[in-house]
C-alpha cells in the first residue's frame, strides 16, 4: 500500500479449523540425494516431485559438471543418466553450490574417492561455513583438501586415487557428515563403517538400500553402527523415484496442522520424521 493511501481498518475474528488440500513441495534433503544417487548409477533414474529451488538446481548443475546427463521433461519429471560409482569426470569449471551447505558437503563426499580434482565455491553465506567436519573424514579415504583457514570455501578437493575404506566415529551429530562419508565409501573397496552416538535423519541410509547398495545398521546402548560394503556386483541401480513432500518446505505456517505421513507412498519406506 502506498504511504499516501487512506488506511483501511482490518478486523480479525476467530474461525473454524482450516480444511482443504495442498500440493506439498518435495523434501529438499531427499531431492539433493536423489540427484546424486542418480548420477552414481549406470542408466537412467527418473525423479518426480523434485524440489526445484535454487539449492537443488545447483546440485543438478554440479552433477552435469561431473559428467551425468540431467534433464527435466515437460511433465516436471527429472531424468538423470548416471556415470556410475567412480565414473565422475573432472569438471571443466568451478562447482558453485550457491547457498547450499547440504549440496556442497554431499557432493564433496560423492567425488572424494574418484581420481579427479574439483574446486568448490558458493555465495557469501556459504563462504562463512567451516567444512572441516566433512573434509577431515574424507582425507582418511586418501583425498586431500585445500581451502581457506578453518576449512572454508573456496576449496579444492583432490580425490583419492587408491581409496581406502574407513571406520569413522562421527564426533558431532550430523546427517550431512555421515552421508558424505557413506557416499565416499561407495567407491572404497571393502567395508566403510560409520558410528553414530546420537541419531540423525536417515535419508541416505534408506536411499542407499533402495538404490541397491549393501548396507547394514546395528543399534546398541551407545548409538548405532552403519557398515557399507563396496562391491561392484551391488553398485547402485537406477530407479523411478518420487520425492515425498515435506509440509514445512512450502507451507511452514501449516506445519503444525500437516499430517506427517500423508505424502505419496515412498517405495523406500517411511522416512525419518525430523519433527
Amino acid at each position: 500500500m502506498s504511504s499516501h493511501a487512506t488506511p483501511i481498518p482490518m478486523i480479525s475474528r476467530p474461525s473454524g479449523p482450516l480444511s482443504g488440500e495442498a500440493q506439498v513441495p518435495g523434501d529438499k534433503s531427499i531431492s539433493h540425494r536423489a540427484l546424486i544417487f542418480g548420477a552414481l548409477c549406470v542408466g537412467e533414474t527418473r525423479i518426480s516431485g523434485l524440489l526445484e529451488g535454487q539449492d537443488v538446481l545447483d546440485t543438478a548443475s554440479a552433477m552435469r559438471a561431473f559428467g551425468a546427463e540431467v534433464t527435466r521433461d515437460e511433465k516436471g519429471v527429472w531424468h538423470v543418466h548416471g556415470v556410475g560409482v567412480g565414473g565422475f569426470a573432472e569438471p571443466d569449471t568451478v562447482i558453485d553450490c550457491g547457498n547450499s551447505g547440504t549440496g556442497v558437503r554431499l557432493i564433496m563426499g560423492a567425488m572424494a574417492t574418484s581420481p579427479i580434482t574439483a574446486t568448490f565455491t558458493g555465495d557469501a553465506s556459504l563462504y562463512k561455513r567451516p567444512l572441516a567436519r566433512v573434509t577431515d573424514p574424507l582425507t582418511l579415504f586418501g583425498a586431500r583438501a585445500f581451502g581457506r583457514s578453518g576449512g572454508r570455501l573456496p576449496m579444492t578437493i583432490l580425490g583419492a586415487r587408491e581409496p581406502l575404506p574407513v571406520r569413522y566415529d562421527v564426533p558431532v551429530p550430523s546427517a550431512q557428515v555421515k552421508s558424505a562419508v557413506l557416499f565416499a565409501g561407495l567407491h572404497a573397496p571393502g567395508q566403510t563403517v560409520v558410528i553414530e552416538r546420537e541419531a540423525t535423519r536417515d535419508h541416505t541410509e534408506r536411499m542407499l538400500r533402495g538404490f541397491g547398495a549393501e548396507l547394514s545398521v546395528h543399534y546398541n546402548a551407545d548409538g548405532s553402527t552403519r557398515t557399507l560394503s563396496s562391491d561392484h556386483r551391488r553398485a547402485p541401480r537406477p530407479l523411478k523415484r518420487r520425492v515425498p513432500g515435506l509440509c514445512g518446505t512450502g507451507y511452514p505456517w501449516l506445519e503444525r496442522r500437516c499430517p506427517r505421513h500423508r505424502a505419496q507412498p515412498d517405495p523406500l519406506g517411511p522416512l525419518y520424521d525430523p519433527y
